[in-house]
């Protein structure tokens, strides 16, 4: 995100929040954000065919940040080999 914006970019994420979370097979979904605006998403979804699947929803998600991004994220996806919770 560009510096300065992440007061704007969260206001935009919390209005896109049932989009989010409704993709299919999402299962956990976390922003964080330092005020420079650099940050991560991660999310965790069912499985790799569901969240391939779901790219062209993530793309036209992304697009609403447009006036915030400094670049177009580039999605990777990762298998999960531990997810740990107190």
């Amino acid at each position: 995100m560009k510096p300065g914006s992440r007061e704007a970019a969260t206001a935009k994420m919390n209005e896109l929040k049932a989009e989010i979370l409704g993709l299919p097979g999402m299962q956990h979904f976390m922003s964080a954000m330092n005020e420079d605006g650099s940050g991560y998403i991660v999310a965790t979804v069912t499985d790799k065919a569901t969240s391939e699947s779901n790219a062209e929803r993530v793309k036209a998600i992304w697009a609403n940040f447009a006036e915030f991004l400094e670049e177009m994220p580039v999605p990777q996806g990762f298998d999960v080999v531990a997810e740990w919770r107190p």
